[in-house]
């Protein structure tokens, strides 16, 4: 097997996302120790990556190169499946949509709440602005996925689904917490409570318990806080930026939801 070098500068990543310019200050916390009995790599000799997995779940990147990797594990040779590669970047989903999240901690983008006429598809605010739903809707077009049409489109398709629409608008409907969530449980998969959390997984909360239902959601990050939990990119409320936030330990969570391969394999 090849040696190999930890990837901590992201502007080793082949990463085809949103701004670019922001992937080399961008670094991922992947694990020094995974359990052999479920640790494995895949090696991509086309992109220079290799991903540590534990069991299905990608949880680390590393680049071709030098040591300091997991020993022991078992290694696949090849790219990911392009249902696992939404964008063709060598990267998977999941952790693209991490490399996203971590990106607009750089980024820097100020809470603002306010009504934006935008383009369509893949419109957005201004980048330095944005609510709790635009972090997650940046973090996920990092990885190819634009829920902008992705909402839209399964409006337009399934508007039982949607009780709350009441007028379809392409600029705003995907930008509001209550009809984001229906498209997740309808596209991803959902999580019971309890189950672990990985890196680049959507979180819903409920940060006013006195009003029925999720009312904030942010991307989970590959760092821990002080709870030891892991902390959660989001933009909390006005007057803040995207953060990492110590948000699992204190404010309930109301949904929890991965990336499913192929990215729709639990649409209803």
């Amino acid at each position: 097997m090849l040696p190999l070098l930890l990837l901590t500068l992201g502007s080793a990543l082949p990463d085809h996302g949103i701004y670019p310019e922001l992937l080399a200050r961008v670094s991922i916390d992947a694990p020094r120790v995974v359990e052999p009995a479920h640790g494995w790599l895949r090696v991509d000799r086309a992109h220079k990556l290799v991903t540590l997995y534990d069991g299905d779940d990608p949880i680390g990147l590393f680049a071709l190169g030098a040591a300091d990797v997991p020993a022991g594990l078992k290694v696949v040779d090849g790219a990911p499946p392009r249902a696992d590669d939404r964008d063709g970047d060598g990267i998977v989903d999941r952790l693209d949509v991490l490399l996203g999240a971590k990106k607009l901690l750089y980024n820097g983008a100020r809470y603002i709440e306010r009504y934006v006429s935008i383009a369509y598809p893949g419109g957005d605010v201004p980048r330095t602005e944005g609510v709790c739903s635009d972090t997650v809707i940046r973090a996920l077009r990092n990885a190819g996925l634009d829920l902008q049409r992705e909402v839209h489109e399964d409006i337009a398709r399934s508007p039982a689904a949607y009780p709350m629409v009441e007028k379809v608008d392409a600029s705003i409907n995907h930008r509001r917490v209550r009809t984001l969530l229906p498209w997740f449980v309808r596209h991803w998969q959902t999580l019971p409570r309890g189950t672990k959390y990985r890196p680049g997984d959507v979180v819903f909360f409920d940060t006013f318990p006195q009003r029925e239902g999720p009312d904030h959601l942010g991307v989970v990050s590959d760092s821990a806080g002080a709870s030891g939990l892991p902390l959660v990119i989001n933009n909390w409320t006005d007057g803040a930026t995207d953060a990492e936030m110590d948000l699992l330990s204190w404010v309930p969570v109301t949904h929890h939801f991965r990336w499913a391969s192929g990215g729709r394999s639990h649409a209803r």
